[in-house]
This record gives C-alpha cells, structure tokens and sequence, in this order.
C-alpha cells in the first residue's frame, strides 16, 4: 500500500483506558484507515492491535514507521532495560507490560513511544495550535489531568516524564472538597477531573449546566496549573483540550481571568497579551488529537521526513 503524497505512510496506535485507536496516514489531511479496539487484557488487546498492523503491512509496501502513544506511567529512560514499558499503572493487569519491544520487534520499522499527552502536544506542534513554536504545552482535562510539555522542540523529561496534574495547588478561599485522587487527594486531577466533579456534584459533568458553581473551582485549579506551567518552563501558549475543555467552552475565559489575576503583572512578556486570549487557547486538532499524536511520533520516525516537529 505505497503512498501518493510526498510523506510515506506512518502508523500509530494511541493507548486508552477503555479502547486503543489504531491509525494509519501521513497526517490530518490523509487518514487512511483508522480502527478502534477494546482495551482488555494486555494479552488480548496487542493480539488484536498487531491483527491491525499485519493488514496494513510494514516497510516498502505499507507503513514506514511506528508510533506508540500511551497512558502511563511509562518508563522512558533510555538507559533502563525496561525502556517503553508500562510502569506500576493503575489499569488492571497492565503494569509492566513492554510496549516498545513488543512492537519493534514484530515490525522492524523505526517506532517511538510517548506519553499520550506529549504525543499529543507534538500533533499540536506539528499539525494545530502550536505550529511554529518550540516552546508550548498542551493540557488534557478529561478523566484525567495530564500536561504535555515541549521546550526546545522536545518533550520535556529526565528521570520521570512530567505528571504536572498532580501538582498541589493553592485552593479556593473556602473550598471544602478534599480531592479525591487516590495518591494525593486535592492535586488538579483530584479537583478537575471528570470523576472528581462527578464526586463532589453526583452528577456527570455534562448534566451540569455552564452556571454551576463548580466550574468555578475547576477554573481555579487549571489557572493554577496553568500559572505552574508559565513560572516552570516559559511556554509561549497554553493548548487546553480533552473532554471537559471541549463541552464547557467557557472554562476558557475563567481560566484566563484567573491565571492573569493570580500572575498579578509579574510577567511582562508580550506571549501573555492584555486576555490572555491567545496565550490560553483551545485545541486545533479537538478530537482527533490523540491517534494523530501517536502518527506524529512515527512521523518524525521516518528518514525523509524534513518538517520540523514543532
């Protein structure tokens, strides 16, 4: 299955809690195929993502490289023998599963593995909201809280990548709810989180209307974060995405007044602007921003690749 475009075709499985996307393209403008599969047993669920891959071939006649995308925690550190495995992970069953080898192995096609959320924030780079700039982040907000950091064009990590929801914040003047994160309680997911606003409402986010008084306490924790990201790794915009961000569009300007009003004119730096209108902003890529940062890891896999990741 040769391609007629310019970029070979690349391939790229993003990892979910409750299903796996497998995608196969050059990028937003060419999906080929994409096909879901039920995230089960990591036994049942590789079987059925190879099942995928083996149809749509690799090398000459099909993909040219690979992509991982994954929920963590991933070991990422080059020099560990358990390189682009699962760590300890709190989905059943998958902690220590080897992800990277696995795939490499059967394949024989360059292959990169990456957090989700930095994955994404490279399609962000690449294809979206932050296209030509090195120095950005994207924030998923959905059953989770993750921030993809990118500085100097690259995913910022060391000896861990960064889980930046789980900071500690300061909290709402009177807020009483105390988080319910099973390791840190009141850190940004335990407070922003779809779950954490189904538990202190009892009621799924989507059946809150825009004026319930809890949005105001997930703006408050994500401008946090947000301040966090700005005063750690001097992003030049902030791409805020995933469920919650999608369906209550008007977290946008709360989060704005929030962040601009806890920075208190610290920075003078013009990225930031009078509203923050074009430093806090939505995703570009919106849905489709998971599987197409799992295809952008591969495309900067592939040898004649010439544009810049971000």
């Amino acid at each position: 299955m040769a391609s007629s475009v310019a970029h070979p075709l690349t391939a790229g499985i993003e990892f979910g809690g409750t299903k796996c996307i497998c995608i196969l393209g050059t990028g937003p403008q060419e999906i080929r195929e994409q096909v879901v599969v039920p995230t089960q047993t990591p036994q049942a669920t590789l079987a059925a993502l190879c099942a995928v891959l083996d149809g749509w071939g690799a090398g000459p006649s099909g993909f040219s490289a690979l992509g991982l995308a994954a929920f963590g925690p991933l070991d990422l550190r080059p020099d560990s023998p358990h390189f682009g495995s699962l760590a300890t992970t709190v989905k059943p069953g998958w902690s220590h599963t080897p992800l990277l080898q696995h795939f490499a192995a059967r394949y024989r096609v360059p292959t990169a593995i990456d957090t989700d959320v930095n994955a994404a924030a490279l399609a962000e780079g690449r294809w979206g909201g932050a296209r030509g700039l090195e120095d950005f982040a994207y924030v998923t907000v959905g059953t989770g809280v993750g921030a993809g950091v990118i500085v100097a064009g690259r995913p910022v990590r060391g000896a861990h990548h960064t889980e930046l929801g789980h900071i500690r914040i300061a909290r709402l003047s009177g807020e009483t709810f105390a988080g319910n994160c099973p390791f840190h309680g009141d850190c940004v997911e335990g407070l922003a989180a779809g779950p954490a606003i189904r538990e202190r409402t009892g009621r799924e986010p989507a059946e809150l209307g825009a004026d319930d008084p809890v949005w105001v306490s997930v703006a408050h924790a994500l401008a946090q974060l947000c301040q966090a990201l700005v005063l750690a790794t001097g992003p030049r915009r902030i791409i805020l995405g995933g469920g919650i961000m999608v369906h209550r569009p008007q977290l946008f300007a709360m989060i704005r007044e929030r962040l601009r009003h806890s920075l208190n004119g610290y920075l003078d730096i013009p990225e930031l602007g009078a509203d923050l209108a074009g430093f806090i902003v939505p995703s570009a890529l919106g849905a489709a921003v998971g599987p197409l940062g799992a295809l952008a890891l591969a495309a900067m896999q592939s040898k004649s690749d010439t544009t810049a990741a971000v």
